[in-house]
């Protein structure tokens, strides 16, 4: 059984620092034959002068930055002969039998198309970290929410969420994915860039007739930011037009429009709400997330969704309701 760790690297040589040492030394303790790639989105901090010289690790030097989405296609166009391929961010603290825990669950679960550790903060580790949790869902207008954390609220980690659980989406953050169906799927969708492609793409595969799980056993924490921190207007930006676009692709046929309008105009509603904040930057980004949705929906691929399917894991109410009449963890809402 070989896997592909794949990190994709964007100028974060001080997190390769810190974690490469742990990462690798879990994947000499494996029993899967697993190979740890550098995927470079063209670096100029000398990430790879830094480690190139390692003969353990495979390098795969981009000419530009691609991105999350066009890195990680480029880089596994490259690797054949890999049952598995498993993203896992820079800024990633692994934990013992990690990867094996994760590989085991899908050889003995062979209809699952990909699956996800639980996911801590690295800087509180007794609490979910924001991206992926315990597993993923989205509510009935697309918004992401997550075993462990509901909008901006990020639960304790006490074990409430252990159980091996199908979800709706795993974390890019730290996936493990069937290669054939990455490929028979086409990768990420690349006019993403960057944000949200995790979700479109298990939704794909979901689709597609495969499923998605988060297995707890397994255990990493997260730094998270890494490339844009989390207050960033231009991580709102991306998030806003990706969530339209996923929509878009995604959706069946009748009542999408009707939906992405309704999904557009709570954007609306936030947007006001930025400004009366003060936060015209965060206004601005949801406009042009608006704006360019209408320019790049023509140029991504649209999933044949002909039966009307809504995947397991797309709740049937809004979390901003849910959320703002007292349910703010993931145990509180109806199930």
């Amino acid at each position: 059984m070989k896997v592909a760790v794949t990190i994709l690297n964007w100028n974060g040589k001080g997190f390769l620092e810190k974690f490469l040492p742990s990462l690798f030394n879990s994947l000499q303790q494996s029993k899967s034959e697993a190979d740890l790639i550098i995927a470079d989105n063209a670096s100029t901090d000398g990430s790879i002068e830094a480690f190139s010289d390692n003969p353990k690790i495979k390098w795969i030097q981009l000419d530009r930055n691609y991105g999350f989405t066009g890195g990680y296609n480029r880089a596994f166009e490259k690797l054949d002969g890999y049952k598995y391929y498993v993203l896992i961010n820079s800024d990633i603290e692994v934990t013992d039998g990690w990867l094996d825990t994760l590989t085991d669950f899908m050889e003995s679960h062979p209809q699952v198309s990909a699956c996800q550790p639980k996911i801590l903060s690295y800087a509180n580790k007794n609490q979910f970290e924001y991206a992926g949790a315990s597993g993923g869902f989205i509510d009935k207008w697309g918004f992401p929410l997550c075993r462990g954390r509901i909008l901006s609220c990020v639960e304790e980690d006490k074990s409430q969420y252990d159980n091996p659980q199908r979800c709706f989406w795993a974390s890019g953050a730290c996936m493990v994915v069937r290669s054939d169906i990455y490929r028979k799927l086409g990768g990420l969708e690349e006019e993403f860039f960057a944000h949200m492609e995790e979700i479109d793409f298990c939704w794909r595969a979901a689709l597609a007739g495969g499923e998605i799980w988060c297995v707890p056993q397994s255990k990493v924490y997260h730094v998270g930011g890494g490339t844009l921190p989390n207050n960033s207007p231009r991580k709102l930006y991306l998030n806003y037009r990706n969530n339209l676009l996923m929509l878009w692709k995604n959706l069946p046929e009748k009542g999408k429009n009707t939906k992405i309008f309704l999904r557009k105009c709570i954007d609306g509603l936030s947007a006001v709400c930025y400004i009366f904040q003060g936060k015209f930057s965060y206004f601005k980004s949801v406009i042009k997330a608006h704006r360019d949705y209408g320019k790049l929906k023509a140029k991504v691929s649209v999933s044949p969704n002909e039966k009307g399917a809504l995947p397991y894991g797309m709740l049937p109410y809004s979390i901003i309701r849910k959320f703002f009449t007292g349910n703010k963890k993931f145990s509180q809402l109806p199930f």
